[in-house]
């Protein structure tokens, strides 16, 4: 008896396992090859300036810590925080801000009304109102953000590290 040889039950349904895992394999490495591999699309290299607050009620030489929030970009995931930065007016049109944290570690800084510095409390650096560093382990000055005044309002740009 001469019997045709084509494909038995047995290795049909293995090779449709086979196939459904591939199928199922290719779906879950594609998406995750792309996340890994492929760079997020960048920013324009401009600076993204932020409207921190109101200046008209702020007094010469004296800071004042303006909160406001900004969008920050982390590879696909954009969040919006809330920061500060403390912002002395010199002058009638020159504004200086700088960032909230210390150059030592990073602690969170306030103004000392009293001796008319900025002090951190975690290992005693202190800041002069220029940022320059007058006491402790801090190595460098305060870090500022680049400023600009439209109108009475303060914008903030990118962030300039402080001199050594």
């Amino acid at each position: 008896m001469d019997k045709h040889q084509g494909p038995d039950r047995r290795s049909f349904h293995v090779s449709v396992i086979y196939a459904m895992w591939a199928v199922i394999t290719g779906a879950l490495t594609l998406p995750a090859a792309i996340y890994l591999l492929v760079p997020p699309k960048s920013k324009k290299n401009t600076s993204e300036w932020i409207e921190a607050g109101d200046i008209s009620q702020l007094k010469a030489n004296v800071p004042e810590e303006f909160v406001f929030r900004r969008n920050r970009l982390d590879g696909w995931k954009v969040t919006s925080e809330k920061t500060t930065a403390w912002v002395i007016k010199q002058g009638d049109s020159d504004v200086v801000a700088f960032t909230p944290q210390c150059t030592h570690l990073g602690c969170a800084y306030s103004y000392d009304d009293k001796n008319k510095e900025f002090l951190c409390p975690c290992h005693t650096s202190t800041f002069g109102l220029d940022g320059k560093v007058l006491t402790g382990p801090a190595p460098r000055a305060l870090d500022r953000y680049e400023t600009k005044i439209a109108g009475s309002k303060l914008m903030l740009g990118d962030v300039r590290k402080g001199d050594a």
